[in-house]
């Protein structure tokens, strides 16, 4: 992958339900845009393509879209895309999560958009959180943002939720015997 001139990338991902975008996360993707990070997105309706489009209008040119087999559903800004491909077999959950995966493992960081129930982005946090890399979680629900650097505060955060979500989520995770990639300390004011 081609990296930035300061060689960080951010995945943004975030429920399909999230089809808006609120001015505090306008604002975190200004921050993205004026920092120069090259942006990781999926091509799914809801989240993804509220950002693809907020970057198009931006006209923030850093973008790779991500799309499962080389069929982009969405890819607003008409920017250079990676196809993933599913292991055999997968459908579903399982098949566009492959694409996420990918993206987490590529990205320094994570700017997730969840709508408080999805289980894909909270899989995300909780996968990106696992490799090491620092999120920043909006909750649509609450209008809130929180960064997770750490399986402490990771961990502090899950009980938090619904009890009930947090069991999906583990099932979705094949990374529990994936060791976590060393980063340097996070500069956490990129967005």
């Amino acid at each position: 992958m081609k990296r930035t001139a300061n060689g960080t990338t951010v995945f943004i991902g975030g429920s399909r339900s999230v089809s808006r975008l609120t001015r505090e996360v306008k604002q975190r993707l200004d921050n993205i845009i004026a920092k120069g990070l090259t942006v990781l997105i999926g091509d799914a309706n809801g989240a993804d393509k509220a950002v693809q489009r907020h970057l198009a209008d931006q006209q923030h040119a850093r973008v790779v879209v991500f799309c499962m087999a080389g069929e982009c559903r969405n890819n607003v800004g008409n920017w250079p895309t990676r196809s993933v491909v599913a292991p055999a077999g997968a459908r579903g959950f399982a098949y566009y999560s492959t694409k996420d995966r990918a993206m987490g493992t590529e990205a320094d960081y994570g700017l997730m958009l969840w709508d408080g129930s999805s289980r894909g982005t909270l899989t995300n946090v909780v996968d990106l959180v696992r490799q090491g890399k620092p999120v920043v979680v909006y909750v649509a629900p609450a209008k809130s943002f929180t960064t997770l650097r750490d399986p402490r505060e990771l961990s502090e955060w899950l009980r938090k939720l619904d009890p009930g979500i947090l069991p999906k989520v583990e099932r979705n995770l094949h990374v529990a015997t994936r060791a976590a990639t060393p980063h340097p300390p996070p500069d956490m004011s990129l967005f």
